[in-house]
């Protein structure tokens, strides 16, 4: 774990000095002249990397073709199928309902992603990036839910410019219909009425559940709960952290706050699990509603990037308010990296959210300035295994 030095911007390339720009003009020059591309490609030294950029950006342009192919895998459950035996085409193309000579064009496709491979006597099986899809139902719940971002984004231009009629993202998550309204001389940003529908509450409510295992098992992996007595999970969706959580520190006391609709799916959980006795589930809303007091711990799992800045604002005061002195908030999500560091699923997230409609990707500087700005006096930054689907911040209340 490490103390995040607040006056230390984590956005470099501020100073960069001059003579680097020279240089990068140079190589823009050099990389776009046709004739520059055919030297290097020709170049023994240099032809590895002309090829590899190539690929890239062959890949970079077909990637959507390659998520369509493993879209259909999913949804014909083909790596399902190979899973439990090896199988021949004719054998898929029957179980699948599809012809032989198209499912043969699919098969060669995963073939290729490295989602199946072959396996002697005209049988497939599990690709290497075939087993993780086929090993865990939320990764295949969320590849499903991914076709409604893909028709959102038939035209880019038209989302970056907000003119999708049709947008789907933005209908498929209850939460994002409510915006804030500045009223008068206050300041004060108020919430517009909430109209939730049931049917809409339950389907995200179920993909969260069936996502949020691989969040949990970071966060369970990283942080140690034995010093804390009573944890408040915010937005804690139908219980799942909870739950685990449950198992993995029995000391625990443990509460959720969610939409009331939410919050009773989850107690309803906990009393199939029977947690009744250590678990309590809260309904309300927190752009408006106290949270429940008790906790020297809360949680915040993958809640802040679906919101804008009012709305973390808001969330964050809330749950200081909430919180002892001396107590702590666990805040775990995707975030943006910095300029100096490696991008991880920055595209990716960055066009999510906006297609969603609500919220957006920030680095660990800006979260960390936000908590600061709630009341929180010092933000750690924990290392974690897999960074890419979240990472850890821990703030403490003085």
């Amino acid at each position: 774990m490490r103390t995040l030095d607040l006056a230390k911007p984590l956005d470099g390339g501020h100073n960069r000095p001059a003579w680097r720009d020279r240089l990068d003009a140079w190589m823009d020059r050099k990389l776009t002249d046709p004739g520059f591309s055919r030297w290097a490609a020709a170049n023994v030294v240099t032809r590895w990397i002309t090829r590899r950029r190539a690929q890239q950006v062959f890949d970079v342009m077909a990637g959507f073709v390659y998520s369509q192919v493993l879209l259909a895998c999913v949804r014909l459950r083909i790596l399902e199928l190979v899973n439990e035996s090896p199988r021949t085409l004719d054998e898929l193309a029957q179980i699948c309902h599809v012809p032989a000579s198209a499912l043969q064009r699919l098969i060669n496709s995963a073939v290729a992603l490295r989602l199946l491979s072959l396996r002697g006597q005209g049988r497939y099986g599990l690709g290497a990036l075939g087993a993780p899809v086929a090993g865990h139902p939320g990764i295949r719940a969320m590849i499903e839910h991914h076709a409604v971002l893909y028709h959102d984004m038939q035209d880019p231009v038209a989302l970056l410019r907000d003119q999708v009629s049709d947008g789907q993202m933005m209908a498929y998550w209850p939460y994002v219909e409510t915006h804030i309204q500045d009223l008068g001389d206050t300041g004060q940003p108020q919430q517009a009425p909430r109209a939730w529908e049931q049917e809409k509450v339950s389907r995200y409510s179920q993909l969260m559940s069936a996502s949020q295992p691989f969040v949990v098992d970071e966060v369970l992996a990283t942080y140690s709960f034995a010093r804390h007595q009573c944890v408040l999970d915010v937005g804690g969706g139908q219980g799942t952290f909870v739950s685990r959580l449950a198992g993995h520190a029995p000391h625990l006391k443990l509460k959720l706050f969610d939409l009331p609709q939410v919050a009773a799916l989850a107690q309803d959980n906990f009393r199939k699990k029977s947690l009744s006795d250590r678990a309590d589930a809260f309904g309300g809303d927190f752009l408006k509603d106290s949270l429940p007091e008790g906790a020297d711990l809360v949680t915040l799992i993958r809640v802040a990037h679906d919101h804008p800045d009012a709305h973390v604002n808001i969330i964050l005061r809330a749950i200081f308010k909430a919180l002892p002195a001396g107590g702590t908030l666990l805040l775990t999500e995707p975030m943006a990296q910095a300029s100096d560091e490696a991008p991880l699923g920055d595209a990716y997230f960055h066009f999510y959210l906006l297609a969603m409609g609500s919220g957006r990707l920030r680095t660990v500087k800006e979260l960390s300035d936000m908590l600061v700005n709630a009341g929180f006096d010092r933000v750690d930054v924990m290392a974690n295994a897999m960074p890419l689907q979240t990472r850890i911040l821990v703030a403490h209340k003085k």
